[in-house]
């Protein structure tokens, strides 16, 4: 069990890297840039993936992996954007809410059949997610003398409760966007480990090239960062496939361990650590959270 508690803790780690980035002075967009050349590194030496065939892949694949070029940063963005504004437990949870979405496209797309109780796992789901994107209530209106004063920051809570709305959306979509193309490539035949290796270097390649666009000026505390995110991320991936070699005939377990965990893990880290405050909403969706994973995977 200790490759999924290892993956598990490296998971709810790079959440808790982009919680105190901002607050360290780091550049994220730099880190996420350095993390893929780290993790890519960190494929090569320990995935060590065939590289006599690694470039040698069908165009299907080739544009999957354009595309995972392009969400892999971008959705990295989204989810530090979310973690800040919306805090670990809302983010954690609307990240492992995704499996919805290639749970969806297995049957609107690849036309399997649905079952009851997984209908009811994606509804569950579904309610779980409205729960974790409810917005938190605005102030209590000031005394009539103070409403210029009060004004400015009630704008400013409402356009913050917005932008948390929509970063949480942004993770759960991309997220799930994400896992359906890695699924897409596994249903089209193309090797995992060099898929990741690929997907990895695209990625880091394109970051690094809009950074150098947009003139960026370089912050050797924030590509240096960049090397710790890219071993908390890179030990994720490679602890949770370590996992489901440990248990080839039980995929079940690793799924809904992962998710659970990282779910309730998250939420102990959240609100003991630093004093998120969810509401009872919120709280709610955590728990359909929970009971809608237990439900959508396989007994």
């Amino acid at each position: 069990m200790h490759t999924l508690i290892l993956s598990i803790s490296f998971s709810v780690a790079v959440s808790i890297f982009l919680k105190l980035a901002r607050g360290g002075g780091i550049r994220i967009d730099q880190a996420i840039a350095v993390n893929y050349a780290t993790a890519a590194a960190l494929s090569l030496w320990l995935l060590r993936p065939p590289l006599d065939t690694l470039f040698e892949q069908p165009p299907a694949v080739w544009l999957i992996l354009c595309l995972l070029g392009v969400l892999l940063p971008s959705v990295f963005l989204v989810m530090a954007a979310a973690v800040r504004r919306a805090g670990i437990v809302r983010s954690d949870t609307a990240q492992r809410l995704s499996l919805i979405l290639p749970i969806l496209a297995a049957f609107l797309v690849f036309h399997e059949v649905l079952s009851g109780r997984k209908a009811f796992g994606i509804a569950l789901a579904l309610c779980a997610l409205a729960c974790l994107l409810a917005r938190p209530r605005a102030a209590a209106a000031a005394p009539s003398g103070n409403a210029a004063a009060a004004t400015a920051p009630e704008d400013e809570t409402r356009g913050s409760a917005s932008r948390g709305w929509l970063v949480l959306l942004g993770v759960w979509a991309g997220y799930g966007c994400i896992d359906i193309l890695f699924k897409q490539m596994a249903r089209i035949g193309a090797g995992f480990t060099g898929s990741l290796l690929l997907s990895f270097i695209l990625a880091g390649l394109l970051m690094g090239l809009w950074l150098l666009v947009r003139r960026t000026r370089w912050d050797a505390r924030s590509l240096t960062s960049g090397v710790l995110l890219g071993g908390l991320n890179f030990g994720n991936i490679y602890f949770y496939i370590r996992a489901h070699q440990t248990f080839p005939d039980n995929p079940t377990l690793v799924f809904a361990a992962m998710n659970i965990g990282v779910i309730s893990i998250g939420t102990l880290v959240g609100a003991g650590v630093f004093r998120e405050r969810l509401s009872a909403l919120n709280m709610l969706g955590i728990g359909l959270a929970l009971g809608a994973i237990v439900l959508l995977f396989p007994r």
